[in-house]
């Protein structure tokens, strides 16, 4: 278990009110497309979400297609970020 992606995955089910698709989630899945319910103004309120639970900072440069294509790929962000 990485205990990183299963708490981006949390934060992404809370925001976007999707518990329910939650074992349908992991690394490989694409963010933008992929879960309809991301929109740019979840985005908003997904990066807020992941500061405070991983008591990090985002700034408004790191939030980019390459960040956001998948969960994977958001989940190495914030382990980037967490451990600096």
């Amino acid at each position: 278990m990485d205990p990183v992606l299963d708490g981006v995955i949390d934060v992404i089910v809370t925001v976007l009110g999707i518990e329910h698709r939650r074992d349908d989630l992991d690394a490989s899945t694409v963010l933008f497309g992929g879960i309809p319910e991301l929109d740019s103004l979840a985005v908003l309120e997904l990066v807020t979400s992941l500061e405070e639970h991983f008591d990090i900072t985002v700034e408004d440069d790191d939030v980019t297609g390459e960040v956001f294509e998948t969960i994977g790929s958001l989940g190495d962000f914030v382990r980037g970020r967490a451990a600096s």
